[in-house]
């Protein structure tokens, strides 16, 4: 099929399978920085147990296959009377594995803040809770824009394990096994979805650029 024959034959589904990839996106991003803050307050925090625990999730989740953990969660799950539905198993795998390197991001950003600043906090009688509030996440976010950015398109290209499960919606990879299993697109069906991946990693990156350059903390 020629480039025309593909997008008047198939560029709704493509518009479909753009917009799925990124709402998985932006659900698996939004999970995982969150999580990811969580366990990099766990991280720091001043309880022995709680340190371990964040430490392990890390290595398991830092460490694991993206296909292996969604293959675990699909088939081996259901064995437990654990039963989600795809759409919830590729968000599951796409937010789980990006916060294990999101908390790294993010303690690597909790290492440039002074340690001036930690004990005056102290000196005034601030908790743990209100010292991380105040002083370590604000700070942390500001100085992890480019990491964060780079996770969130990580994240996008992670989102292609949708393509290894029937989902109703197809993401940008999956489309293209459909595509070929229909009709013969051929390479060409494949760059238009690294095509459409490209330029949706180009926009982020360049917003991430703006607003690392907004926040930025000058040292």
């Amino acid at each position: 099929m020629t480039f025309k024959e593909l997008i008047l034959e198939y560029g709704i589904e493509y518009l479909k399978a753009l917009l799925m990839t990124w709402r998985l996106t932006a659900l698996s991003f939004i999970v995982a920085l969150v999580l990811g803050i969580f366990i990099t307050v766990l991280r720091i925090s001043p309880i022995g147990v709680l340190r371990k625990v964040s430490n392990w999730y890390i290595q398991i989740f830092r460490n694991i296959p993206g296909a292996a953990f969604l293959i675990v969660l699909v088939y081996a799950f259901p064995y437990l009377n654990i039963v989600f539905s795809y759409y919830t198993c590729v968000l599951i795998a796409t937010s789980l594995i990006p916060s294990a390197f999101c908390s790294d991001y993010l303690l690597s950003g909790v290492n440039t803040i002074k340690p001036g600043q930690i004990e005056a906090a102290r000196a005034l009688g601030f908790s743990f809770s209100k010292i991380v509030r105040i002083i370590i996440i604000p700070q942390t976010l500001r100085t992890s824009v480019l990491s964060l950015t780079n996770l969130l398109i990580a994240t996008m290209l992670t989102t292609a394990l949708a393509s290894q499960v029937p989902m109703n919606t197809r993401d940008l990879t999956g489309i293209v096994d459909y595509i070929n299993t229909h009709n013969t697109g051929g390479v060409l069906a494949f760059v238009i979805s690294a095509a459409l991946y490209v330029l949706t990693a180009v926009v982020i990156g360049q917003l991430g650029n703006f607003i690392d350059k907004k926040v930025r903390i000058r040292r």
